[in-house]
């Protein structure tokens, strides 16, 4: 069985130099790989959103948003974690070449380019990425979702079916859940990963995730499983355990909620006249008299 030839390699050119791109963009194309070219960093990552490139070419002074800030905000989405940077620059200082490795870059070569040693580059570089790349696919495609933090919490990469389950958690709990997740990895210093508890981040509607910390790499990173918590609806969980219809176990979970008759209709998209009648079956198959009784005994239900 013959082998298919792997997809060309997509090169995003990043540079305000028309001279620049158009020698790199045919001594690329040359060389097999397929490029997408930006003049600024602002499109740049406007193209990102509809194209993911194999590897990034970024010239490092552009007028507007530089390269720097360009590379900082790419690898601020999980996508592009181990989509590798090489920084193309007349600033050959020391200072300069740190600020773009600090960036995210991966590399940095400076202009005028040598094209031959840059292809060499690019084909290293790409080849580590797709190493790494399908190793954290094959965790997903294995089920795990693994995401890897810094000292302070913050996110250094995250497999595939781990970035579906932090968007969740970070939409709907903002900036707490990053500040929760530093937190937690501050508390773990010192301390063996036998002793770790699971931290468990829960979401307003009753979902939300356990991190499950697995181990601290040789260079410091915090290796994490996430592990997604599903509850039932709490109406759901009141209908199954105190015996009430879907209806009635909506209505008495809102009750719980301390919302009025009024509130509840609105919500349900019910009469107040039928929330009253819904109410009435509620006292009667839970054996209390009043709406104070009733909530208690939810609440009492929710909690166990």
């Amino acid at each position: 069985m013959m082998e298919r030839p792997r997809p060309r390699d997509i090169v995003l050119l990043v540079d305000d130099s028309p001279e620049t791109l158009g020698m790199l963009t045919e001594a690329l194309e040359q060389a097999g790989l397929t490029v997408i070219v930006a003049r600024d960093g602002e499109t740049a990552l406007g193209l990102v959103d509809r194209i993911e490139p194999d590897l990034v070419l970024l010239d490092g002074v552009m007028p507007g948003l530089d390269g720097f800030e360009t590379c900082r905000r790419l690898k601020r989405d999980p996508r592009f974690s181990v989509t590798p940077v090489i920084f193309m620059t007349g600033l050959s200082e020391s200072e300069n070449v740190v600020r773009g490795l600090t960036a995210g870059g991966v590399d940095y070569v400076t202009k005028p380019v040598d094209c031959e040693a840059l292809i060499a580059r690019i084909a290293v570089h790409a080849a580590n990425a797709r190493i790494i790349s399908e190793a954290r696919m094959a965790l997903d495609e294995s089920g795990r979702a693994v995401i890897a933090l810094d000292g302070d919490g913050g996110l250094q990469w995250a497999s595939p079916r781990a970035v579906s389950v932090l968007r969740g958690v970070t939409e709907a709990c903002g900036a707490i859940a990053g500040a929760s997740l530093a937190g937690w990895i501050a508390r773990t210093a010192g301390r063996s990963v036998s002793d770790l508890r699971p931290h468990r981040i829960e979401t307003p509607d009753g979902g939300g995730a356990d991190f499950v910390y697995l181990a601290r790499t040789a260079k410091g990173a915090h290796l994490v499983r996430i592990e997604p918590v599903r509850r039932e609806p709490r109406g759901e969980r009141l209908s199954a355990r105190l015996g009430l219809t879907p209806r009635e176990g909506e209505v008495l979970a809102w009750l719980a909620e301390g919302k009025s008759n009024r509130d509840i209709a609105s919500i349900l998209s019910l009469s107040p006249r039928t929330v009253t009648k819904h109410l009435e079956q509620i006292y009667a198959k839970l054996g209390v008299e009043n709406r104070t009784a009733a909530v208690a005994l939810a609440l009492r239900c929710l909690d166990a």
